[in-house]
């Protein structure tokens, strides 16, 4: 862990801001895109990059702009890696954002967040906030193989059900689902049903399948090698080092999903990022002033 001090931290791309406190991560996902050598790491990626002076920087940036939005965080580096539980820089910034009275879209796959619970449910009550829990597989035991330094898919889970008690919305990353591992209409099935229960407003998938690149592609590779001998050599076999890498049985997994979603009013994929992405005005009542 090394700290730096940022010279900005919120940027704005057509319209959705979002914001990396951390740079690098300690999950040891072995599907991680973020290692990809095109986001130009100069230190090794589990040497977490801390922008120390981030919550300075939010608020100053949240202060200056003229109208309310939602802030994302989450997307490059998990804002409750492991790290988090000594510093607090991610609670720092969630303070900030509630006291500008700011929207939140925060994905983890970590159940740290929980120890943030009460921001999350004022910044929902105030303006507006989506939690985004990835889950890939429904086993635990692979879940330990493909994201082996955070919790599991239960407690996952469990994280969902919390949010919901406190009518927080969430959204769930159904990706990646990896070829010849977690792409079955089993898992699949398993993962989607857990969301209904929950309540879960939305499943972001963008194809049943994974994305591979320089940096991930070897990483996930050695991975392969270390826990699923001989699926390497498949994987080169089908896909060579395409970018895109789909599963044979894509099309019935997406119907499963689109079906799914479709039966219990849940949003999919671009429908997630809309509604993430929206901070409605809330008009505040005499009693919301008491």
């Amino acid at each position: 862990m090394h700290f730096v001090e940022a010279k900005g931290l919120v940027h704005n791309k057509g319209g959705y801001h979002g914001m990396n406190i951390y740079r690098g991560c300690t999950h040891g996902c072995i599907y991680c895109d973020s290692r990809s050598t095109c986001y130009q790491f100069t230190h090794a990626f589990e040497d977490i990059e801390v922008k120390k002076n981030a919550p300075e920087l939010l608020e100053k940036e949240l202060k200056s702009k003229r109208s309310k939005c939602m802030i994302g965080t989450g997307s490059m580096s998990d804002p409750y890696m492991h790290c988090e539980t000594e510093l607090r820089m991610t609670r720092k910034c969630l303070e900030i954002i509630n006291r500008y009275g700011f929207g939140l879209a925060i994905q983890t796959k970590s159940d740290r967040i929980l120890e943030d619970i009460d921001l999350l449910d004022e910044i929902n009550k105030k303006a507006k906030c989506v939690v985004e829990i990835t889950l890939t597989t429904y086993d635990d035991e692979l879940c330990s193989v493909l994201e082996p330094n955070v919790c599991n898919t239960k407690r996952r889970i469990e994280v969902l059900e919390e949010m919901q008690k406190r009518g927080i919305p969430t959204i769930v990353w159904m990706t990646p689902i990896l070829p010849f591992i977690n792409d079955t209409e089993e898992n699949v099935t398993k993962i989607l049903s857990e969301c209904v229960r929950c309540g879960v407003k939305g499943i972001i998938n963008m194809g049943m399948g994974l994305t591979l690149r320089e940096g991930d592609r070897e990483y996930f590779y050695a991975a392969l090698d270390r826990h699923f001998p001989g699926l390497k050599e498949r994987y080169i076999s089908t896909y060579g080092d395409a970018y895109e890498v789909p599963s044979p049985n894509a099309s019935k997994l997406w119907k499963i999903l689109r079906d799914t979603c479709k039966a219990n009013g849940m949003l999919i994929d671009n429908e997630c990022f809309e509604y993430m992405n929206d901070l409605p005005d809330k008009q505040l009542s005499i009693f919301d002033l008491e």
